[in-house]
């Protein structure tokens, strides 16, 4: 049988952090003096940094102010999340489930490399990864479909024998782009703005080692 495997985001879909990182954000804007409202943050929610700067506090920033700004955000992240990450309904039994049944797994996030490490030894699931994708290592970030290329490559899995499990609009079109199947969950946009996915539950514990088999068929 072909190798199988399952791409999933984060934040948003494994762990419930939308309102730490929205709190992060909203201290970062208050120290600049601009404003960063709830929409704001559904608008830009999944993705990178780098993109959300540029766009919210201005695009004539150096690279090195916009460096600066995305290192502070994520430390206040860091700190107000500390370890008290809490896991969605479903999202730790599908990861065993999937990792008893033989998938493949990789974690590919727009956020960086310390926030994925702290939020999956916290939950204690890093061990169900063989693929960890980060901010640091693609150039372009979601709806490009370069990280989730990236995570496919690195488990040695053609990008149509995978699965993007995703709950951001950038992150489904970024999947869809990469020919890869896509179950889109409801935590964060509606069902009309993930219409693109090839599947949309409003949370994983309707999802099944089986329903993922299925979308393979």
């Amino acid at each position: 049988m072909a190798s199988k495997a399952v791409i999933w985001d984060m934040d948003g879909v494994i762990a419930d952090t939308a309102p730490f990182h929205f709190e992060a954000w909203q201290q970062i804007a208050r120290i600049r003096g601009v404003p960063f409202t709830e929409a704001d943050f559904r608008q830009t929610f999944g993705k990178r940094n780098r993109e959300i700067i540029a766009e919210k506090f201005g695009r004539k920033l150096s690279s090195r102010e916009i460096d600066s700004i995305a290192q502070r955000k994520e430390y206040i992240f860091r700190m107000i999340v500390g370890r008290s990450v809490i896991p969605f309904p479903g999202a730790l039994n599908l990861l065993r489930s999937l990792n008893q049944a033989g998938w493949k797994m990789a974690l590919a996030s727009s956020t960086t490399i310390e926030n994925i490490e702290l939020i999956t030894q916290t939950l204690d699931i890093a061990d169900f990864f063989e693929a960890m994708v980060s901010d640091r290592e693609v150039s372009r970030g979601k709806p490009d479909p370069e990280v989730f290329l990236v995570a496919a490559k690195k488990l040695k899995v053609e990008p149509g024998r995978c699965i993007v499990i995703e709950d951001a609009v950038d992150g489904i079109k970024a999947a869809k782009k990469a020919k890869m199947k896509c179950i889109a969950v409801t935590t964060t946009n509606p069902p009309a703005r993930v219409a693109e996915a090839d599947l949309i539950v409003d949370r994983l514990e309707r999802v099944t080692v089986g329903t993922l088999e299925s979308l393979l068929e």
